[in-house]
């Protein structure tokens, strides 16, 4: 091989290697900078809505007729109404929940027409941004959208076209008609909005598991945490930032029982939120009596629910680790769940959240590119 050869060949090795570093480099979650809200009462998020959507109603027509100076009588000139504005539905990025959205949703009116053959203005459309992955059904449970993607839109209610002026009902014998058309209203309909699509890891496990404890550790979300069952009645949402500037969003939903699938308890509600995350973090006491009971049962939820739940990608927690029969159960645990990925973490005490950040962005990253990869084939 010449020299030549070689030397040309060296900086695409070099820039080989390099994107090889960069690949295999993990982001680094970063703290957050704002201090948590002095607020004692929680925000939640509203994971449904009831909403009524009430299209613009359509401008009247105008009866007029024209004055000249030279020709009083020079015909009909009423304009027509303008067309009211449309309710629609957009699936943006911007929204996470559904309070910023009305139960009574009501578009503008049309412009009036006027003299001189002046059309009303017509109504500017209501977009209301709805977060991606909502689902609309109508009042017979049908589901008549489903906005799984960015910029996605439904017309929920469209707005009443405007009315004939008089110079529309102009004819050969009707030369000074002195009728117009009143604007119709627009559609009355009324949706219920499901969120199904929320957050990239969300938390599963048992009542006080401590999923509230490790959401209140990792973001600035404040959810409510007390020593007793269903502490969690509302699903809460937090944010991790990476140095990558990448923003994994992880929802607290509140905590399931054996025979959920049921809707025992609070189950089929939150267990559909469940259903698009990309990865499931089950979250398990470590100081309970025999702790792989407890991912049997969630895994026994999530396959008798449906659905893709129980192949998702999943990350086990061991939670609880300060306490003193934990280190026993850890150890045993590992042994019972050999295919699982297990870590131990105290949310409590803060130990091993790092290792715990680092690896959901490992396992996250991991799916995406599997994703991308099937997608390109």
């Amino acid at each position: 091989m010449s020299l030549f050869s070689l030397s040309s060949r060296l900086p695409i090795a070099k820039s080989l290697i390099k994107n090889r570093l960069n690949y295999c480099q993990i982001a680094n979650a970063l703290r957050p900078k704002k201090a948590k809200s002095t607020r004692k009462e929680a925000q939640y998020f509203s994971d449904a809505k009831k909403v009524r959507a009430v299209g613009g109603k359509g401008g009247d027509g105008c009866v007029s007729f024209l004055q000249l100076w030279c020709n009083e009588r020079a015909g009909p000139d009423g304009g027509d109404g303008g067309n009211g504005a449309h309710i629609i539905f957009q699936a943006s990025n911007d929204v996470r929940n559904f309070n910023h959205v009305g139960s009574v949703l009501r578009a503008p009116e049309g412009g009036i027409g006027s003299a001189k053959d002046c059309h009303g203005k017509n109504a500017k459309h209501m977009v209301i941004k709805v977060p991606i992955g909502t689902i609309v059904r109508n009042t017979k449970g049908l589901i008549v959208a489903d906005l799984g993607q960015a910029d996605l839109m439904f017309v929920a209610a469209r707005g009443g076209a405007g009315g004939k002026g008089n110079r529309f009902f102009t004819t050969d014998k009707e030369t000074s008609p002195k009728v117009c058309e009143y604007g119709p209203p627009g559609e009355d309909c009324s949706y219920t909005l499901e969120l199904r699509s929320m957050a990239e890891v969300g938390l599963i496990g048992f009542p006080n598991a401590g999923k509230s404890t490790l959401l209140n550790a990792l973001t600035r979300a404040k959810p409510k945490v007390a020593p007793y069952a269903f502490t969690t009645l509302r699903p809460h949402l937090g944010t991790v930032q990476y140095d990558d500037h990448v923003q994994l969003t992880i929802a607290d939903l509140p905590g399931l029982i054996p025979e959920a699938h049921r809707n025992k308890g609070l189950g089929i509600q939150f267990l559909k939120h469940a259903e698009r995350c990309t990865l499931l973090l089950f979250v398990l006491d470590a100081s309970a009596p025999e702790p792989w009971q407890q991912y049997e049962q969630l895994m026994h939820e999530l396959e008798q629910f449906g659905g893709s739940l129980a192949s998702r990608p999943q990350l086990v927690v061991a939670n609880k680790m300060d306490m003193p029969k934990s280190a026993a159960n850890y150890e045993q645990l590992k042994r019972e769940l050999s295919q699982a990925n297990i870590l131990g973490i105290s949310a409590k005490m803060g130990q091993n959240l790092a290792h715990l950040l680092s690896t959901i962005r490992t396992v996250y990253d991991r799916h995406k590119a599997k994703e991308q990869q099937q997608y390109s084939s």
